[in-house]
């Protein structure tokens, strides 16, 4: 049996770290805007 070097759970190409960086950067986006919708909708529920 071929004997393999040790690797992490993900490896990673060099081909794919922009779109990686571009997929982080897309998540952070979409949970911050998550958050400021949710914390604009529980101020509207105790303000009104």
């Amino acid at each position: 049996m071929a004997r393999h070097g040790r690797h992490g759970a993900t490896r990673r190409q060099p081909k794919g770290v922009a779109f990686d960086r571009w997929l982080d950067r897309v998540v952070t986006v979409a949970v911050l805007t998550a958050m400021v919708i949710g914390l604009a909708a529980v101020m509207a529920h105790w303000l009104l």
